[in-house]
C-alpha cells in the first residue's frame, strides 16, 4: 500500500476509459477533475480534430507538453491525458514524477468496440480505424508501461470497479472513497 499521491493521472489508448474512470475517481475523493485534451481545446477555442487538421500533430504535441508540464506543476487531482501524450519522453519524465500514473490497459479489439461509431478522434479516422488501433497499441504499450506505476486491466468490469481497484492501491484513502460495497476489484499490478 502506498499513501494517496495528490495527483493521479489516467494515461491509454483513445477510448481505454481515461476520462470516464477519471472523473468517477476525481468524484469519490473530492478532487478536481482534468482532462488535457479538454484544456487544450479551451486554449485553442476549436476541437483537437481542427486543430490536428490545420496544423499538424506535431504542433499539436507541442502545446500538449505545455498543457501536462502546467498541471502537473500546479495540481492535485485526477487528470487523464491523451492517447499520445506518452510519445514524448518529457511528457513521460514529467507524468512518472509528479504524479502516480494509472494505465487503464485495453486491448485494440475492446477499444474498437467501444469507439467505432465515434467520429471525433483524428488518429482512428482511417479506412481501417481497428488495424490503427492495433498499430497504435503496439507503438504504445510499452510507453505506457514505462510511465504507469500501476496497469489496471480494464476489460468490460464497471467504472465503479475500476475506481475502487484504483483506490485500493493507496492507504486511507479519504472518506468519500470508501469502497463500494459488493463492487469486485480488478487486477492491478506494478
Amino acid at each position: 500500500m502506498n499513501p494517496l499521491p495528490s495527483l493521479i493521472a489516467c494515461v491509454g489508448l483513445p477510448g481505454s476509459g481515461k476520462s470516464t474512470v477519471g472523473r468517477q475517481l476525481a468524484k469519490r475523493l473530492g478532487w478536481r477533475f482534468m482532462d488535457s485534451d479538454q484544456v487544450i481545446e479551451q486554449r485553442l477555442g476549436c476541437s483537437i480534430r481542427e486543430f490536428f487538421e490545420r496544423e499538424g500533430e506535431s504542433a499539436f504535441r507541442d502545446l500538449e507538453e505545455q498543457v501536462i508540464a502546467e498541471i502537473c506543476r500546479d495540481g492535485q487531482g485526477v487528470l487523464s491525458t491523451g492517447g499520445g501524450t506518452v510519445l514524448r519522453l518529457a511528457n513521460r519524465q514529467v507524468l512518472r514524477q509528479h504524479a502516480t500514473v494509472i494505465y487503464l490497459h485495453s486491448p485494440p479489439d475492446e477499444v474498437f468496440r467501444r469507439l467505432r461509431h465515434d467520429q471525433n478522434r483524428p488518429l482512428l479516422q482511417v479506412a481501417d480505424p481497428l488495424g490503427r488501433l492495433r498499430e497504435l497499441y503496439h507503438a504504445r504499450d510499452a510507453l505506457y508501461r514505462e510511465t504507469a506505476h500501476r496497469v489496471l486491466e480494464t476489460g468490460r468490469p464497471s467504472v465503479s470497479s475500476l475506481v475502487h481497484a484504483i483506490l485500493a492501491q493507496f492507504d486511507s484513502p479519504s472518506p468519500s472513497a470508501v469502497a463500494d460495497p459488493g463492487v469486485a476489484s480488478s487486477t492491478a499490478r506494478n
